[in-house]
């Protein structure tokens, strides 16, 4: 992708586009009374030594400690009117290999990373094997047992629609409701990797690997469907199972209203596989 060099408007608001390895961060959002790194922290850093003045930034799901954003959207304002070049460019100088801007795009003041978005897709991957592999440590999730996909894709097709997902919601979580919209939900194997794809208009603390982790339960045989579909009628979250690690979890894409006409983006990591 080319970058345009032409100055941008002081003001103007900008969409960006943020990959990064959830393993090296303690989540999203930033913590600045914690002596922790975190994505956002150090993407506003690498921000403000392009500006010469602090940034802040907004983004469209604050993904936990150990979980991916590979196509994580954030907004800002341009306090000085650098190009899409600059930002691109003269941000990822300043970032580690972990965390990496891929475009800038202006956009109108009534574009909200959060609040302007249709749906978040994220993608929970998991290497079924007998033995954990090395490489992929912090990538994948890894889980020994075979898994029964028909039973788990039977499972999951309980969860469309607009429901109640009390069941799937951390103690933590803080959102005034939890009827969400889930408009999509499988489960596919490529190779050895299981691939979860859930995509909704928006997801409450730890509901995806919440929903992994009873998933995984009735794949391995250990509880039935009738089980979860049970879990999800009771909104008792301690019916269900424990929550999934956030190693194989990505934010892969997060859907706009097409008047923004923001750049497209892939289909899904590719660490080593089709599957990612």
């Amino acid at each position: 992708m080319k970058f345009s060099d032409q100055s941008l408007p002081v003001g103007q608001r900008i969409a960006a586009r943020v990959e990064y390895a959830g393993a090296h961060f303690h989540g999203w959002q930033a913590q600045p009374h914690l002596a922790v790194e975190t994505a956002q922290e150090t993407l506003e850093s690498a921000l403000a030594r392009v500006a010469g003045v602090p940034v802040s930034t907004t983004c469209a799901g604050r993904t936990d400690t150990g979980v991916h954003g590979f196509g994580q959207i954030v907004h800002f304002d341009d306090p000085v009117g650098r190009s899409a070049k600059a930002w691109v460019l003269g941000c990822n100088r300043h970032l580690s290999d972990a965390i990496r801007v891929h475009w800038v795009a202006p956009v109108n003041e009534q574009f909200h990373a959060r609040y302007s978005a249709l749906s978040r897709q994220y993608r929970y991957v998991i290497l079924n094997t007998p033995v954990r592999s090395a490489a992929l440590a912090g990538s994948v999730t890894w889980y020994r047992h075979p898994l029964d996909l028909a039973a788990m894709n039977g499972a999951a097709t309980t969860l469309l629609g607009e429901q109640d997902f009390s069941a799937f919601r951390a103690a933590a979580c803080q959102a005034s409701s939890a009827h969400r919209c889930i408009q999509h939900c499988s489960v596919v194997r490529e190779g050895d990797f299981v691939i979860i794809d859930i995509e909704a208009n928006a997801f409450l603390y730890h509901m995806v690997r919440n929903i992994a982790g009873s998933l995984l339960n009735v794949g391995s045989g250990r509880q039935s469907v009738s089980w979860f579909e049970s879990v999800l009628a009771s909104g008792d979250r301690t019916q269900a199972a424990e929550t999934a690690p956030p190693d194989g979890l990505y934010l892969v894409r997060v859907n706009y209203p097409p008047e923004f006409e923001l750049p497209s983006v892939p289909d899904g990591p590719t660490i080593v596989t089709r599957a990612l």
